[in-house]
């Protein structure tokens, strides 16, 4: 009797995860070095280790060039790793799917200072190269082209950081891939409100004498304001209003949220991830953009708000290019709206249709 009792439920569990494992192929995970790698600064490092994920198999055409490759892009603080979510991953890599695995060769990489790639706290803490978004774009470069065998990209999706590189990847890189779709940021240099709340983030760090220009033993107490002010900058008014509705509520959700965060965050890493986007300019290299791109904000996002008309001003000097503004709703959180890809989905087949062969 307590086999029968026990089988049927130990066969359902096993059905479930194996219909999970099978939403899309297994990530597989890599490493690459790249030798002496020279920064924008001047400085280099004698081994920058990039990590990277990649889901899916490349297709490669009658000339060996893989035509199926789409590069996805994490936000500040990220990686590559943290798209494998149901939340995401689960509702656009699966069978029939906008960015179907069985189709496309996915490649989801760590940026520099990020997840298992090279970053201050591996050692060199505030001795670390003083990185830019520049050096992450050629780093990313190198790894597609050079590790990988990438030649084209069918895609370049990138959410918040991400689609600031993607944006860059277009202008540096005109002919290297089809589609470009850069989510919740903006083409133009970081300045106003957002500057001034990534200025409070890094001040928050350096200016606590428990930093000690980074070689601490202790993670410094300024690193938890810094996170305070990401948590406030990044989620909507009316949704933190929704999840806090009285004083008790709002301290308590802050405590959680940064506490949740202060167990796998480093100073020095979160101070040169955010320190990075300080010459971020894409301006130069719209008009050079051959491939097809739609951007995409929501009307929430108070990091990139869309009263400021940035993204309409910049966009006209892109030759084949679709701005689209999701409505604040109940179903939209601000800045990482893009987690909630139901309500932009739809529109990547319609770019990958209308840019193949480009």
């Amino acid at each position: 009797m307590k086999s029968l009792r026990v089988a049927p439920l130990t066969l359902l569990l096993l059905a479930v995860a194996q219909a999970q494992a099978a939403s899309y192929p297994q990530p597989q995970q890599g490493d690459y070095v790249i030798r002496d790698f020279a920064f924008a600064s001047g400085e280099i490092l004698p081994e920058l280790k990039l990590h990277y994920t990649t889901i899916g198999s490349p297709a490669v055409d009658q000339t060996g060039v893989v035509t199926n490759a789409v590069l996805v892009l994490h936000g500040t603080g990220g990686s590559g790793g943290g798209f494998l979510t149901e939340q995401f991953a689960g509702t656009l890599f699966g069978p029939g799917q906008p960015l179907d695995a069985q189709r496309y060769y996915l490649i989801l990489p760590d940026s520099i200072g990020a997840g298992k790639s090279s970053k201050p706290s591996d050692g060199l803490r505030g001795h670390f190269p003083r990185y830019t978004y520049d050096d992450m774009v050629r780093a990313q470069h190198l790894l597609v082209l050079d590790h990988l065998h990438v030649k084209h990209l069918r895609l370049i999706l990138g959410t918040s950081m991400g689609g600031m590189h993607a944006w860059l990847w277009g202008g540096r890189y005109p002919d290297f891939m089809d589609a470009l779709m850069p989510m919740a940021c903006l083409p133009a240099p970081i300045a106003g409100r957002n500057r001034m709340q990534r200025r409070l983030i890094t001040d928050a760090i350096r200016n606590d004498p428990e930093w000690r220009n980074g070689d601490y033993d202790k993670q410094p107490r300024g690193l938890i304001s810094a996170l305070q002010m990401n948590v406030i900058s990044t989620a909507s008014a009316e949704q933190l209003q929704r999840l806090a509705p009285n004083p008790s509520a709002a301290d308590k959700l802050l405590d959680n949220l940064v506490n949740q965060r202060l167990a796998s965050v480093d100073a020095n890493d979160y101070l040169y991830q955010w320190d990075a986007s300080r010459t971020y300019d894409p301006r130069p290299g719209l008009s050079k953009i051959q491939a097809e791109v739609v951007a995409v904000n929501s009307a929430d996002d108070e990091v990139n708000p869309p009263e400021l008309g940035v993204v309409e001003r910049e966009i006209a000097r892109v030759r084949h290019a679709r701005y689209v503004l999701i409505p604040a709703g109940e179903k939209t959180i601000g800045h990482r709206t893009f987690y909630v890809t139901e309500l932009w989905k739809a529109l990547l087949p319609e770019l990958l249709e209308r840019s193949h062969g480009r």
